[in-house]
Parts: structure tokens; sequence; C-alpha cells
């Protein structure tokens, strides 16, 4: 049997249209015609003007992916974090805003995370004095790169961050899975010194105390009708818990304890709840973990050069042995007949010497 290179993963994931907050002008700097880009991408342009809108995240990602890859400008998605303000994130920005303690603002973005992008997910794990803020992103299509998107969204959590402790904060050290672009001067002048590539997680390491610094801006009154405002949205009436766990699965994976009572607990939820409400739905746990396993495999074993055993664990397989059965029995082949597939299309696809300009 041939190698199956396309997953079973089908979401109908959106993105507020803010995530489009300065795609015009980061597009125009490089060189692009923004209305044309939007356009290529499946996106009007007129969300430009309707922030609340939602958007599908594959169009979003491609047009992020399209406008790096034309323009030359690996940190595409990074210059659009730049300038991002609390205020674009609507309503959610206000509560978040006027919260006691970084810790508490954190917490509120993790709960209405679904409001602002479906894909995204968000964990705050604590080691010792030390933090961890971590990003995890489902990509929508299994081919789609994520590499801008991810960095768009560490890019405006240290951005948030800013604003509510203070404008000159740095991290201890910020994490991404991909590689480490040709140039790191626009990573090292954003974040700080210490960027590192290749990691196990996309996420910002800060120290504990970050997080119970207390906000003296914070106002009770108005975060109290900011969450009014939340709550009565049509779009948090409509999140739904199959969202949620999708949301949830990427973040629990790679510590190998994604299992459906660890999804509950970190839903605040009971086991029994989860499982009811996916059966409505007509899904199950299983499933799910499954789909999003099949896509993370995409991304990582024909995507990237990320050794096989860290994929293993990526994926939550205690041992590479049932990560390779698993994966035949997925795509047909071992992941390794899939990664030599999978480069030898890319080196086809490559220009020749004779053809080159």
């Amino acid at each position: 049997m041939g190698c199956q290179f396309s997953a079973s993963l089908q979401m109908s994931l959106l993105v507020r249209a803010a995530a489009l907050t300065n795609y015009s002008e980061v597009a125009r700097a490089a060189g692009l015609n923004p209305v044309r880009m939007l356009f290529d991408a499946g996106i009007s342009p007129s969300v430009l003007h309707e922030p609340d809108l939602m958007i599908p995240v594959e169009r979003f990602g491609r047009l992020l992916h399209a406008s790096a890859t034309m323009s030359g400008n690996e940190s595409f998605g990074l210059c659009m974090a730049e300038s991002r303000l609390l205020s674009n994130l609507g309503a959610v920005g206000m509560l978040i805003r006027d919260q006691a303690t970084l810790r508490d603002s954190l917490g509120m973005l993790m709960r209405y995370q679904p409001m602002l992008n479906g894909s995204q997910s968000l964990a705050v794990e604590e080691c010792g004095e030390l933090v961890i803020i971590r990003e995890a992103l489902i990509a929508g299509n299994a081919h789609q790169p994520t590499r801008q998107r991810v960095e768009l969204a560490l890019g405006v959590m240290v951005r948030l961050i800013r604003q509510l402790i203070k404008p000159d904060w740095q991290p201890q050290r910020v994490c991404f899975e991909h590689s480490a672009p040709r140039d790191l001067s626009a990573h090292q002048r954003f974040f700080g010194p210490y960027v590192q590539f290749d990691c196990d997680f996309n996420g910002i390491i800060c120290a504990k105390a970050d997080l119970d610094a207390r906000n003296p801006w914070a106002d009770p009154a108005m975060a109290r009708y900011a969450q009014r405002l939340v709550d009565e949205s049509p779009v948090a009436q409509q999140a739904t818990m199959l969202e949620d766990v999708r949301r949830t699965i990427p973040l629990l994976l790679p510590s190998g304890r994604c299992s459906v009572e660890q999804v509950a607990e970190h839903l605040g939820v009971v086991c029994r709840t989860v499982q009811r409400r996916l059966a409505e739905q007509g899904q199950s746990f299983s499933s799910i973990v499954n789909d999003i396993r099949t896509e993370l495999a995409t991304r990582h074993v024909m995507e990237s050069d990320r050794p096989l055993t860290e994929v293993a664990t990526l994926l939550g397989f205690s041992a590479p042995s049932g990560f390779s059965r698993w994966y035949h029995t997925q795509f047909g082949c071992s992941p390794k007949e899939s990664r030599a597939a999978s480069g030898t299309v890319r080196r086809q696809t490559e220009p020749s010497p004779d053809n080159r300009a």
C-alpha cells in the first residue's frame, strides 16, 4: 500500500477578524498589495473594518504564509504583532485589562480564547519559581505551515503582558517548535536575546512573581461590566464542548496524559459531561485525539526534520514502536518512508540548476 498524505481532520475553525490588525501596513511595507493578497486567500478586504466578524482559520493561515513567502519576510507574523493592543481583543481585552493580577488576566484569556481564535489553546504551567505560558495551534489544514501564526500569537502575548506589567518587560525565554529563520534580528529586537527554536513546545517562560504582581490600574466595576458583555455575546453562547476539547488536546498530548479525564479536569467539568456532550454531536474522544494526531503527524513528519523519537513524544506515545504502528495504520507506510517520500517531492519541485534564472 502506498503512503496516504491526506489527513482526516475537518473542522470549521474560526478566528476573529481583529487578528488581521496591522496586516495592510505590514503587507505594504513588504512590497505586497494587501487587497490582492486578501482576495487570493479567500478573505474579503471589508473584514479589516469589521474586527468582530469571524473568518476561517485556514484562510487566515493561508494569507500569512503566502504573505511571508511572497515578500521574503520570514518574520511577517511577528511584524504584525509589534503594535497590537489589548483593545484589539474587544470586550475580552477590556476584561483582561481590569483584572487584579496577570495570573487573573491569563485565566480570563484562557476561558474566553474560543471567542478570539477557535484554533488556539493557552495553558499556564508553574515550575518552581518559573512559569510556562504555553500556546498550541490546530492548523485546520494538515498541510498548512503554522510558523507565521505561532509567531504572531506569541508576539501578541508578549505585547499584552507588556501593557499589563510594564512596557519594557522581557520574558526569560521564548520557545518555538519550528526552526530558526535566517535572520534573527527581528526576533531578538522584539523578544530580547533569549529566543530558542526547535523546541518541544511554543511558549513563553517568565518568573512566577510576574504572574502575581498587582495591577494598580485594575477596575473591578469595569471588569464586571466587561464580563457581562463577554458572557452575553453570541460567540460565547455558541461555544461548544467539541471546540473546547479540540483546543485542549494539543496542549496535553506531549505530556503523555491526554486522557478524557485529564481534558475534563483542564476544562473544569466532570468526565461524564465531556463524554455526553461529545456523543450529542456524534463524536467520541478517541476519534478527536486520532484526528489531531493525524494533523500533527503530517506537520512534524512530512514537513520537518525533527527526530522521529521526538515526534512520537509530541504526539503522546510512550514508545516509538507504538507511534510507528499507529502511523502505519493511518498513512499506510512508516514515518521514515513518509519523510523520505515527502523529501523527494520537495526536491522534485525545486528548480533545477538549468532552469534557474
